[in-house]
């Protein structure tokens, strides 16, 4: 199979392939190079560029369609692009093959202007596919590290090419001429935080956003740290600010050189663009075919022998951010932005044919695995908890691997298992980072039970219903009791402990708890189902409440607030300091949580 010519219509189905466009009638083979995109307007008289793509807003039937295709005939016009899926008609058929204007339909979903932009920037990289590439200054177009180890000489010093958040995008040879502070710069591919605090401190970036001119930074001292000083400029497009240049100087610029900087910025605004516009459009591509996959079916397998990993067996990783990463949003979706390009480094040095994407809030990774199922999950999980381990804490990443999909059909499926697992390490109700779908496949039932009791309007019925309402009305805490006794699987020293009350006493009250709610508590399927009800009840939802109405607070306004000594007994003798007085089951005050008694282990 021979790759189509660059710029040709079929080059782009190719490339959109399913996500985008689909081929309803004509020959894309017979097509020449296409010569540029239109968007037609039916009240302006328009004459598109030979060989163009048209977009046809607005466009709608299968007259419109007939009439705008023999006009375009006229302009020797590629293909028309329309939004509805048109049925198979013969007229149009016929109209295709007569006008040789291709008919494409667009993929509902995918806004027109996103379509626009991605044709244009297609039209722009397709030179680079040719032998001959182009060149911007001399320099390969797009090639940043070309460009700074070309400006280097012409400053006879050590630069770096950064983006406006201070990451470094390339830089030049020679880097050794100058301090650590740089090394450890490139090294981490970000400007350490220290030097980023005292060049807000100086004004340095609000002078660098400002003004055009070389703004000079002296050396900075931090305790026995040496640095060079340096001279930066900005990278503007217009009024966009681009980023800066840098470079570590052992001597002053001669005037030559100043002018000699502040003209490259002016091509170093070029090459970035174009970097900028050729990294978009592979993300956004990237994207486009990992969601495909991800859907699994037989667009999949296109999808997949574009991507790379091809065919076998594989799974689905999920990546978020564990909660509690703080409200900065634009601070959040760039470290979910970097945490994906270091994810996709780790895991194709692992697996070279890996494939990751970022779709919204979640990094996907499609991850090819070989042999057992559950030994390639395993192996999986070991992957992800090293990249985990290597991002530290800080970082704040947790990973779901799904099931293993045997063909690529079935990554559907592998899908939904890693964000159903992915739910239930970002629930905070686990200190889990990485976790497979066996590892937690209970948890993620519990949660799809609490969200179907939800969405149903579930209330409390049957005997935890009458024991939340006995404790309601009489600020009791039958309830309390009878989870700590199923918890301790009816062994009354260790629930009588764990809610601190004699012995005697929580006989006492298990049999009140069996007398309220109407219960045999011998009796395994009521055991269970108060289990199961308890489990929904205490999975908190985004407002912190359970899968039912939340229970009445027990605590009652009339108990004291202790702070001397209380002798509450415990097997006889103990004394305890009691807390916020809550009633027992008969009016009693007791302590509303559970204490362990000083020197003894339950």
């Amino acid at each position: 199979m021979t790759t189509p010519p660059a710029r040709s219509l079929g080059r782009v189905l190719e490339d959109f392939g399913s996500t985008h466009l689909d081929l309803l009638y004509g020959d894309v083979e017979g097509t020449a190079e296409i010569g540029g995109v239109g968007i037609h307007d039916p009240h302006d008289e328009q004459r598109h560029p030979p060989h163009a793509i048209v977009l046809g807003v607005g466009v709608h039937g299968a007259d419109e369609i007939v009439e705008l295709l023999r006009r375009l005939a006229d302009d020797h016009a590629a293909a028309l692009v329309v939004r509805e899926t048109i049925e198979p008609a013969a007229e149009l058929a016929q109209v295709a093959a007569e006008t040789g204007v291709a008919l494409l339909a667009l993929t509902r979903g995918v806004s027109w202007a996103e379509l626009a932009a991605m044709f244009r920037t297609f039209l722009s990289d397709g030179d680079n596919d040719e032998a001959q590439t182009h060149t911007l200054g001399g320099v390969p177009s797009g090639d940043l590290f070309a460009l700074a180890n070309a400006i280097a000489p012409l400053l006879d010093a050590p630069i770096t090419i950064e983006d406006h958040r201070s990451r470094i995008l390339a830089f030049s040879g020679r880097q050794d001429e100058a301090d650590s502070a740089r090394v450890e710069s490139i090294l981490a591919r970000q400007v350490p935080e220290r030097y980023l605090r005292m060049h807000e401190k100086r004004g340095v970036f609000r002078d660098l956003y400002r003004s055009d001119a070389l703004v000079y930074v002296p050396a900075p001292t931090f305790g026995d740290e040496v640095a060079l000083p340096r001279v930066a400029v900005a990278v503007r497009a217009g009024d966009e600010f681009l980023g800066s240049v840098w470079a570590a100087l052992r001597k002053p610029l001669t005037p030559e050189r100043e002018q000699a900087f502040l003209e490259s910025a002016k091509l170093v605004a070029l090459h970035m663009l174009r970097f900028r516009a050729g990294a978009d459009a592979e993300n956004r591509l990237r994207a486009d075919l990992v969601t495909t996959a991800l859907e699994g079916g037989v667009a999949a397998i296109r999808a997949l022998r574009r991507l790379g990993p091809g065919g076998g067996p594989m799974l689905v990783m999920a990546m978020g951010l564990a909660p509690g990463r703080g409200a900065d949003h634009a601070h959040v979706t760039a470290e979910r932005q970097r945490l994906a390009g270091a994810l996709g480094v780790h895991l194709t040095a692992v697996q070279p044919r890996s494939a990751v994407a970022l779709l919204g809030e979640v990094v996907y990774a499609l991850f090819p695995v070989a042999g057992d199922p559950a030994h390639a999950r395993e192996r999986a999980v070991l992957v992800a908890a090293n990249f985990v381990r290597r991002t530290g804490e800080r970082a704040g990443a947790v990973i779901a691997v799904g099931s293993v999909a045997g063909e690529p059909v079935d990554l559907a499926h592998s899908r939904a298992d890693a964000d159903r697992v992915l739910r239930v390490l970002t629930s905070g109700r686990t200190s889990r980072r990485v976790a497979s779908i066996a590892d937690v496949y209970v948890d993620a039932l519990l949660l799809e039970m609490r969200d179907f009791t939800i969405g149903n309007r579930d209330e409390l019925f049957g005997p935890l219903a009458r024991l939340a309402a006995y404790d309601a009305k009489h600020n009791a805490q039958l309830v309390d009791m009878l989870r700590a006794w199923l918890d301790a699987f009816g062994d009354v020293m260790v629930a009588a402990a764990s809610v601190f009350v004699h012995p005697n006493t929580f006989r006492y009250r298990i049999r009140r708890v069996a007398e309220v709610g109407q219960m045999d508590l011998q009796d395994p399927a009521e055991r269970f189902a108060m289990m199961l009800q308890l489990r929904l009840m205490d999975l908190g939802g985004q407002a912190g409440e359970g899968a039912f109405a939340a229970l009445p607070d027990a605590r009652s306004a009339d108990c004291p607030r202790e702070d001397s000594e209380a002798h509450v007994p415990w097997h006889g003798h103990t004394p305890l300091r009691a807390v916020e007085g809550v009633r027992g089951v008969d009016g009693d005050c007791s302590p509303s949580r559970p204490l362990r008694p000083r020197g003894m282990s339950v």
